[in-house]
């Protein structure tokens, strides 16, 4: 019987590894090889973590929910057809498992003034408020941050995900099309949707 890694360990966080094939990796994990199995782990665990940690917003949500992902990951992994990448399958399992553990328990997401580039159209007002560096510049910008984690939450799920997966962690959209299981037109249409939907927050943030 196949054993799970029981800990997610940063040890070789920084380390150089030797050439990486994924393929192998899986192959030999799928024969019960612990040694794949771990090595999987360490090579795509920060990255897991990282998008998690962006959705949660605490440390050890994202450490559990992360944990969580390599177990189910593991259990399934005889049923990975290899049809992608088998990140893009271990994505997707940690972002369902983030979107059902975000909907039960609601917590929030941080999105950082800034991750706001040209592509938000912001306006000058925001602009200057994340250029300028004067102690009443800092209280406004720690007050829109506020604001923007704060209309985050106003976002379904899909919209709250879309932004996280390419705003905050840079994945391509045609990745993100495969971790959502759409196309990369849906995911356009859902990025431009939620920061219509973010700025028309901001506006009202910037009338008070």
């Amino acid at each position: 019987m196949l054993e799970i890694p029981s800990t997610i360990s940063t040890a070789n966080v920084g380390k150089t590894m030797p050439e990486w094939n994924e393929q192998e990796h899986v192959n030999r994990a799928r024969n019960g090889d612990m040694d794949a199995c771990d090595a999987l782990v360490r090579h795509y665990q920060e990255r897991i973590y990282a998008t998690i940690y962006h959705m949660t917003s605490n440390h050890e949500d994202a450490a559990d929910i992360a944990q969580d992902t390599f177990i189910k990951a593991f259990r399934k992994i005889q049923y990975f057809k290899g049809d992608s990448a088998f990140f893009t399958w271990l994505y997707r399992i940690a972002v369902n498992n983030t979107i059902n553990f975000l909907r039960s328990k609601r917590r929030r997401v941080i999105l950082s003034i800034n991750q706001m580039d040209e592509e938000w159209d912001s306006g000058e007002e925001v602009l200057g408020l994340v250029s300028k560096d004067t102690p009443q510049s800092t209280v406004d910008r720690h007050e829109l941050q506020k604001f923007l984690n704060g209309a985050m939450q106003k976002l379904s799920p899909n919209h709250r995900l879309v932004v996280t997966l390419h705003d905050v962690q840079g994945v391509p959209h045609e990745q993100i099309g495969e971790i959502m299981d759409c196309n990369t037109n849906t995911v356009r249409t859902r990025l431009h949707y939620a920061r219509k939907q973010l700025q028309a927050h901001l506006s009202d943030y910037l009338k008070q």
